[in-house]
């Protein structure tokens, strides 16, 4: 194993599941799943017997005992720095949200492109938030209605979704045939709406004010 690898911490109640998401990143020499767990008690059991030994767990939502959620909610009071991303069949609508919510760095369906993978696991590993296509559409939406009732228009709403998206300013004004200075004036005027500093705050100003 690359000793500089990410190491990751796979907890998922079938095996067949593990396998396959093992198998995914088995061609990735910066990414090694190091430790496995078929429950929520097993997650927190190889957490305290490897101290330190984990940069990330890939946590499923539906499991045995203690389920995703609740883990979740444990992890962020015992080991506040360690990133978490969460694993579900189910359709962003239902968790993402929630999740993010409750301190996951991103919400992955386990029917994401490989690629699409990694490059969540590299996002959440690096301390980044990693934000799906379908949850950046649900975020914009709800970033079309602010504290001050001052909606979005719908040029701004796209520049927030492609923002969420992970793009820079530059990539969003060549997505949009805009030059990169109009795109950083709709991002000011996105963040004077909604009362936040930057990206990070945008996005989590999105979580808590859901449009009806």
């Amino acid at each position: 194993m690359n000793p500089a690898a990410l190491r990751i911490l796979l907890a998922d109640d079938h095996r067949i599941v593990r396998e396959g998401i093992k198998q995914i990143f088995a061609d990735t020499p910066d990414i090694a799943v190091v430790a496995e767990a078929a429950d929520g008690h097993e997650v927190l059991d190889r957490l305290a017997q490897r101290p330190g030994a984990i940069d990330l767990v890939l946590l499923d939502i539906a499991m045995p005992g203690q389920d995703g959620l609740s883990v979740l909610g444990t992890l962020r009071r015992s080991h506040p720095q360690l990133p978490v991303l969460m694993l579900s069949t189910y359709p962003e609508r239902q968790y993402a949200v929630r999740c993010i919510q409750l301190g996951a760095k991103g919400y992955l369906h386990k029917s994401a492109d490989p690629d699409d993978m990694v490059h969540a696991v590299r996002q959440a590993g690096a301390g980044r938030m990693y934000v799906s296509p379908a949850t950046a559409e649900a975020l914009a939406l709800a970033a079309g209605r602010s504290q001050g009732g001052q909606a979005l228009s719908h040029r701004e709403q796209q520049v927030y979704r492609l923002l969420t998206s992970g793009l820079s300013v530059g990539q969003i004004g060549a997505r949009l045939g805009l030059a990169s200075n109009t795109v950083s004036t709709y991002r000011t005027r996105i963040l004077e709406k909604t009362g936040t500093r930057n990206d990070v705050e945008l996005t989590l100003f999105a979580l808590n004010h859901p449009s009806p």
